[in-house]
C-alpha cells in the first residue's frame, strides 16, 4: 500500500511517500480503506519529536481519516464489510496513523460516516469538532445563558467551538478578522469582535457586562494577565494551543473569583470521551452545521509539504490529502 511515513523523528523532509506491507487488524480492529485524511498541528508535533509518544519506526503519520471498512477482526461487532466509517485519534499512543491506503483502526475509535456526507468535507471537521466538543463540554461544562468568548473563531476548532456553544444555548462572542465576522455570525456568533483591536479586552468587557464564564482562545495567544479580570465568578479558562508558549500567571485574580484554569490534548482523551464527542459530531454533520474551512486538497505525495505549510503558517484553513 501507499503510505506517508518517518523512520525517524524530525524536520517534515523526513516524510517518506512509498510502499508499506498492508497491515494486518488484530481481533478487534478494523482494517479501513482509506479516502481522506487531515493534517494536524499536532501531527507537526508528533513527527518533529516536540510531542512524545511512542512512534514505532516505519511510523505512519496522521491521526484522522475518513473511508470503507475492508476488514474485521473476529470480536468485531457493529461494522460490516463496505460501511462507510471515520477515525480522529491515529498516530499517537504507538498507534500507526492514518496517512496510508489502509489503517487499522481499533474497532472502540471507529465511527459511523453519516449518509450523504463527503468524506472530503467530513475530514477537515473531524479533529477541530471534537477538540470544540472536549473543550466546552468535557472540561467547561458549558450551560445555556452563560456567557462564552472564542478566540479566532473562524479557525477549525473555533468554528467548531462557536457552533457546539450556540447549539447549546450559550451567548457567543467571537474574535476575528473583520472579513471573517459574517462567517462567525453564520456559525452562531452574536457579537464578533477584531482580534486586532487595540482595546479588544475594553470591548469584550462591555461586550460581556456581567463577566465572561468561559473564555477559550483557539489561536494561542494567551492574554491570561488581561483576561482574568473579564470573567464571571467561577469562569473558566481554556487553554489548548500554544505548545511552547509562556504566560503570566495572576494568581490572585484567579483565585479570588472561584475561577479554573483548563488545559487539555485531544489526545489524551478516553475512548469514551471520544465516542461521547462522536456522537455530536455525527449529529452536527448530518445535520450540515459543521462548516470548517478546507483550503487545500493535495494528493498523499504532498504529506511533507502539507506539514510545511503548517509550520510555516501558509494555511488558514484545513489542508485534506487524498491517498
Amino acid at each position: 500500500m501507499r503510505a506517508a511515513y518517518v523512520t525517524e523523528l524530525g524536520p517534515a523532509e523526513r516524510i517518506h511517500v512509498g510502499e508499506l506491507p498492508v497491515p494486518e487488524p488484530g481481533p478487534t480492529d478494523v482494517l479501513v480503506h482509506v479516502t481522506a485524511v487531515a493534517a494536524n498541528n499536532v501531527d507537526t508535533f508528533v513527527r518533529s519529536g516536540l510531542y512524545r509518544t511512542p512512534t514505532p519506526f516505519p511510523f505512519v503519520i496522521g491521526r484522522d481519516l475518513t473511508g470503507m471498512v475492508a476488514r474485521t477482526g473476529p470480536g468485531v461487532t457493529g461494522f460490516t464489510e463496505g460501511d462507510r466509517v471515520w477515525c480522529n485519534s491515529l498516530g499517537h499512543g504507538g498507534r500507526q496513523g492514518s496517512f496510508a491506503t489502509y489503517a487499522v483502526v481499533p474497532a472502540d475509535r471507529l465511527y459511523p460516516l453519516p449518509p450523504g456526507i463527503d468524506p472530503g468535507t467530513a475530514v477537515a471537521a473531524l479533529h477541530p469538532a471534537a477538540t470544540a466538543y472536549l473543550g466546552l463540554f468535557r472540561e467547561a461544562r458549558i450551560r445555556p445563558g452563560e456567557t462564552v468568548v472564542i478566540g479566532g473563531g473562524a479557525g477549525a476548532v473555533g468554528s467548531c467551538a462557536v457552533t457546539m456553544a450556540a447549539v447549546a444555548g450559550a451567548r457567543v462572542i467571537a474574535t476575528a478578522r473583520p472579513d471573517d465576522g459574517e462567517r462567525c455570525h453564520a456559525l452562531g456568533a452574536t457579537e464578533v469582535i477584531d482580534y486586532r483591536d487595540p482595546h479588544l479586552l475594553t470591548r469584550l468587557g462591555k461586550a460581556a457586562p456581567d463577566g465572561i464564564d468561559v473564555y477559550w482562545d483557539t489561536s494561542g495567544h494567551h492574554d491570561i494577565p488581561g483576561v482574568t479580570p473579564l470573567l464571571a465568578h467561577g469562569g473558566r479558562l481554556l487553554l489548548t494551543a500554544g505548545i511552547t508558549a509562556r504566560a503570566e500567571l495572576p494568581v490572585g485574580s484567579l483565585y479570588t473569583r472561584d475561577a479554573r484554569l483548563l488545559g487539555f490534548a485531544i489526545s489524551n482523551a478516553t475512548t469514551a470521551d471520544l465516542a461521547d464527542a462522536a456522537r455530536l459530531v455525527n449529529h452536527l454533520l448530518a445535520a450540515g452545521h459543521l462548516r470548517v474551512r478546507l483550503d487545500e486538497v493535495l494528493p498523499l505525495d504532498q504529506a511533507a509539504e502539507a506539514h510545511r505549510m503548517l509550520e510555516d503558517g501558509q494555511t488558514s484553513g484545513r489542508i485534506v490529502l487524498r491517498p
